[in-house]
C-alpha cells in the first residue's frame, strides 16, 4: 500500500510541476506550412512508417515544444548541441526560418487533425529468469500499476487510463502511436540521450528502471489502446 500511494503521489507530483510551453496556433494557417513535414509524417500527421512518430492528436502544447526544441538542437554548434533542445538528426535544417508563430500554427494543426491507431501484437517476451510471459498482460500491468519492486511509475499517471494523454499540461497522447517509436524513445529517456523532459527529469526518471523486455512488452501494449 505505502508503494502504491508513494507512486501515486509521484505522478501528482509530475502532473504539478513539469514546465508547459505555452501555444496559441492557428490550424488552417498551419495545413499551409506542413509540406516539409508530409514527406515523413504524413500530410494529416500520420506517417507511413514507424520510423517517424505519428503527430496527429499528439497535443498542441506538446507538439510546440517539440519543435522549439529540436529547433534550438538545430541552430546550435559545437559543445551546445550536447546541452541544447532535443536531438533529431533526421531534422537537422528542416526547421530553418520558420518562426515562433510558425512552430505554434504547425502544433495546432497536427494536433487537430485524427491518430490512425496501429495496434498491438500478441506476443511473448522473455523475463530474467529465462520465462517466457504474455508480453500484452505484461504491458498492460507495467501501464496501469508500473512495477512498484523496481520504482517504475505507472504510465496512466500522466497518460490516462485511455492513452489520450493530458493536453493542457502537455503530456503526449501515446494511444495509437507507432510501438516501435515508442521503444525508441524509452530507451533513448532511460540511457540519457533524450533529456527534453523538463528539470524534473520526469521521463528519464520513469524509464530509469525498466528493463528491455518491460520496454517492449508496455510499448507494444500502448500501441493497442484506444
Amino acid at each position: 500500500m505505502k508503494d502504491s500511494v508513494k507512486h501515486l503521489l509521484l505522478a501528482l507530483s509530475i502532473l504539478v510541476w513539469i514546465p508547459v510551453a505555452s501555444a496559441a496556433g492557428d490550424p488552417q494557417a498551419g495545413a499551409e506550412k506542413v509540406a516539409v513535414c508530409a514527406a515523413c509524417h504524413g500530410q494529416d500527421g500520420n506517417s507511413p512508417a514507424p520510423t517517424f512518430p505519428k503527430l496527429a492528436g499528439l497535443g498542441e502544447a506538446y507538439l510546440y515544444k517539440q519543435l522549439q526544441d529540436i529547433q534550438a538542437w538545430s541552430n546550435a554548434s559545437g559543445a551546445d548541441k550536447e546541452t541544447t533542445g532535443r536531438a533529431v538528426p533526421q531534422m537537422t535544417g528542416m526547421l530553418s526560418g520558420l518562426n515562433d508563430q510558425d512552430l505554434q500554427d504547425i502544433a495546432a494543426f497536427y494536433a487537430s487533425q485524427t491518430i490512425q491507431l496501429t495496434g498491438a501484437q500478441e506476443m511473448q517476451v522473455r523475463v530474467n529468469s529465462g520465462e517466457q510471459v504474455d508480453g500484452l498482460a505484461l504491458g498492460e500491468r507495467i501501464y496501469r500499476a508500473g512495477n512498484p519492486e523496481s520504482g517504475v511509475p505507472a504510465c496512466m499517471g500522466c497518460h490516462l487510463p485511455n492513452g489520450h494523454g493530458n493536453p493542457p499540461a502537455g503530456f503526449p497522447r501515446l494511444s495509437g502511436q507507432y510501438p516501435e517509436y515508442i521503444e525508441t524513445q524509452l530507451r533513448a529517456f532511460r540511457a540519457g540521450e533524450r533529456t527534453n523532459d523538463g528539470d524534473s527529469m520526469m521521463m528519464r526518471m520513469a524509464a530509469k528502471h525498466l528493463s528491455d523486455y518491460e520496454i517492449e512488452a508496455v510499448a507494444n501494449y500502448i500501441g493497442g489502446l484506444n
